[in-house]
């Protein structure tokens, strides 16, 4: 399996956990699955290489991500 047919199935996988967390734990567990998943998907995009982080970084301390008019 290549990574375009393997995202659905993450997908998938996702969404019911999500669904379990709402229908027994409720709305803060609900939060708080949706949270760590994004964080776990962050975190595998940046050990992947196809996030960086250091750009990120630069952005967010340079203004939010707006530049800045050279002199």
């Amino acid at each position: 399996m290549n990574g375009k047919t393997i995202l659905p199935l993450v997908g998938l996988v996702f969404g019911t956990a999500l669904g379990f967390a709402g229908a027994f734990g409720g709305f803060g567990a609900f939060v708080l699955v949706a949270l760590l998943g994004i964080v776990g998907f962050l975190v595998g995009r940046v050990l992947a290489g196809e996030l960086d982080l250091s750009e990120m970084v630069s952005q967010f301390n340079s203004g939010n991500g707006r530049k800045r008019p050279t002199p």
